[in-house]
């Protein structure tokens, strides 16, 4: 492949006292461990070749965690640290690996949020998947390995 672009996540939500520790191993096997392992393929066939991008999706969770979301942190983290990893290992050999970071709710149709948070008060699906096309399609010589991405209207 040219391009692997690694969505998939779980959690498990509420007080880190009262979660379900096996729900928690099986939701940071998928949004962390997963990740692993399409990154680990991905670059397997990329290698030999020396080229091609691999884009992991985070979360704000990737850079804080929130109270009652301790699962969802860790693996957000987690893939946040193996992008970063992954990047410095393989930016030598022509393959562009990087994250972005979903800052808020991605909108959907007929979508009960959008009322609520105004006009483009939610992520557009097509906006995002433009900025995904444009770091896919960056120049080696600028590659970034971290984007950003949340609606212009925050809730702080």
């Amino acid at each position: 492949p040219d391009l692997v672009v690694f969505n998939a996540s779980a959690r498990v939500r509420g007080g880190v006292h009262e979660i379900d520790p096996v729900a928690v191993q099986q939701a940071v096997n998928v949004t962390c461990f997963g990740g692993f392992l399409v990154g680990h393929h991905a670059a397997k066939r990329m290698l030999p070749r020396k080229s091609g991008s691999i884009l992991f999706t985070g979360a704000s969770a990737s850079v804080k965690g929130y109270a009652n979301s301790s699962c969802f942190a860790m693996g957000k983290f987690g893939l946040r640290g193996l992008c970063q990893s992954m990047a410095r290992e393989l930016a030598p050999e022509n393959i562009h690996v990087a994250h972005f970071i979903i800052d808020g709710g991605i909108e959907k149709d007929n979508d009960p949020r959008s009322e609520m948070s105004g006009k483009d008060g939610l992520l557009h699906p097509d906006a995002i998947a433009d900025t995904y096309m444009h770091i896919y399609e960056q120049h080696r010589t600028a590659w970034t390995w971290e984007v950003e991405l949340r609606p212009w209207v925050e809730n702080f």
